[in-house]
């Protein structure tokens, strides 16, 4: 569906992808309305907060230096603070005032200092994996880290935000890269995804990460490899930013966004960022994989094409697994993204949003116990409340049409991505709500609640602000699934940032704190309870 702008056209955004200064003291904020005195933590948030170094641009969203942010929140008050991590891409860059490290859509040129030769070959190098973390907060063994999709994380600290060490995948396990988005059992057992590249050519991974530390310096130590899957085409394995877990399975989406591993490789030579190696085949279909936490092995299933950022959540009941995901039919959106894009204003900017398709939550439902003798040409969804169909094709294959988790009214608020749920307790467990941006521009400009009984929505706007990802905070006394809080930073091109917080229950606003610096629209967060 195609979501009009409106009818005077899309507000600007670009001072909401601007260099910003770093504020590494805390500073207090002025709170409207009230914080419940119970939320007692931070909310850590990670995005890109600098775009140039002298006279060089960055040219992807992607690509902006680290600025790590914290919002402290105790007996009702908030302060703020933000730091840029210190990475060696930002070190290196600060220290010649120039790009030194490629970045996912920008391609560091050859050093001018450097003698014609060492130049040339300069170019002949591989790219570098960047260590820039600015995608989001994770925990490993309780410890904080800030990621991105690269083989590095730094481990930092949640109080002061300083960069503590870096740490390589590598060292630990053969994989050449991670996701910024792990999953994490109540034990603090922790999941992820990661690629490797060697040998055997291009391999998907599914790494376990065990959930205490021996002492206190350890990071990855006692990682593993759980089983490794084989892509449908090793020189072009598939592009994935995230991936599912349900209670027993993890499961993995190999979908149609495309890595070309030799233009990757090429990059450099050719003066091209890895980005120009990401695109999109529509004739190939989506590949659903599910790997048994316990044993490693695999199974698979599969539907027409779809691209998938964020998982929504999963779970499994009477035979059959729930993997319920953000969905859009369009595999362009990462190139959606350069800054050039983000900070046109007018028509062209029109443009540049109706050239993008949105993302909807949508519903797969698994059959779990196929074998031999299961029929083919049957449904063999059985749930009484689900549209969703699963068939089984031949021996080996389900093909799998999802159902819409959304009403019409969906359409309205441009789709929904940044989705969230009340993780601690529902996450690979049956659910009823979850939250999201709507959007309505080229970043979310709505806060969203789906209520799955009745495929409801309840939305918070206000025109000219542009909320983050909604972060929910249980009450300690909670009995009911959406007993908490929701969290967003909210940017605006003119007024001042504030930190907004909704009952999540009734999704009004209870009080909102105002930041007097200004901060770009950034990633993902994570909320922090003091100890």
């Amino acid at each position: 569906a195609t979501i009009t702008p409106p009818s005077d056209g899309l507000e600007s955004i670009a001072p909401l992808v601007r260099s910003v200064e770093e504020t590494p003291e805390p500073i207090a904020t002025e709170v409207c309305g009230t914080i419940p005195t119970w939320i007692r933590g931070s909310l850590l948030r990670n995005g890109p907060g600098k775009f140039e170094f002298g006279n060089q641009h960055y040219n992807h969203w992607f690509d902006g230096m680290a600025m790590l942010h914290q919002f402290k929140i105790e007996d009702g008050k908030v302060t703020y603070r933000s730091r840029f991590l210190q990475s060696d891409a930002y070190k290196k860059n600060s220290e010649r005032n120039r790009i030194m490290v490629s970045e996912f859509g920008t391609v560091a040129m050859p050093d001018p200092c450097k003698n014609f030769f060492l130049r040339f070959l300069s170019r002949f190098e591989m790219i570098e994996a960047t260590d820039n973390a600015s995608v989001s907060f994770v925990k490993y063994k309780g410890d904080c880290f800030v990621s991105t999709e690269t083989n590095y994380m730094y481990r930092v600290d949640p109080e002061s935000l300083e960069t503590q060490n870096k740490v390589d995948w590598t060292k630990f396990i053969a994989v050449n890269m991670a996701t910024a988005h792990p999953h994490t059992e109540p034990d603090g057992t922790t999941y992820n995804m990661g690629n490797s590249y060697g040998r055997k050519g291009a391999l998907y991974n599914i790494i376990k990460v065990p959930p205490m530390k021996n002492n206190p310096e350890e990071t990855l130590e006692g990682a593993k490899v759980l089983c490794s899957i084989v892509p449908a085409d090793k020189a072009r394995p598939s592009y994935y930013h995230s991936f599912a877990m349900s209670e027993n399975y993890v499961v993995f989406i190999e979908q149609s966004i495309k890595m070309d591993l030799l233009k990757i490789v090429t990059a450099k030579l050719r003066g091209k960022g890895i980005s120009e190696g990401i695109y999109w085949d529509p004739k190939q279909d989506t590949v659903f994989h599910l790997v048994d936490k316990h044993t490693g092995q695999v199974r698979g299933g599969q539907d027409k094409d779809f691209k998938v950022f964020h998982q929504i959540n999963a779970y499994e009941e009477d035979g059959f697994l729930m993997l319920d995901m953000c969905c859009s039919d369009n595999g362009e959106a990462i190139n959606t993204y350069v800054i050039q894009n983000l900070r046109k204003s007018g028509e062209a900017l029109d443009q540049a949003y109706n050239n993008m398709y949105r993302a909807f939550p949508r519903r797969f439902v698994l059959p779990l116990n196929v074998t031999n003798d299961t029929p083919t040409g049957v449904n063999l969804n059985t749930r009484p409340a689900s549209s969703a169909t699963s068939f089984k094709t031949a021996i080996d294959k389900v093909v799998c049409q999802f159902e819409d988790l959304h009403g019409e009214d969906l359409y309205e608020y441009g789709g929904l991505e940044f989705p969230q749920i009340n993780y601690s307790k529902f996450n690979t467990r049956p659910y009823r709500y979850f939250y999201g941006c709507g959007f309505r521009h080229l970043v979310g400009d709505s806060l969203l609640k789906i209520d799955l009984e009745g495929k409801k929505v309840k939305v918070w706007y206000q025109k000219g602000l542009f909320p983050s990802e909604p972060v929910f905070v249980p009450s300690p006394d909670a009995v009911e699934e959406d007993d908490g809080v929701i969290l967003s930073v909210v940017v605006t091109p003119t007024e001042s940032t504030f930190l907004l917080v909704l009952n999540a229950k009734t999704w009004e606003e209870l009080g909102r704190a105002e930041v007097p610096v200004n901060i770009p629209y950034g990633f993902h967060g994570t909320f922090n309870p003091t100890a």
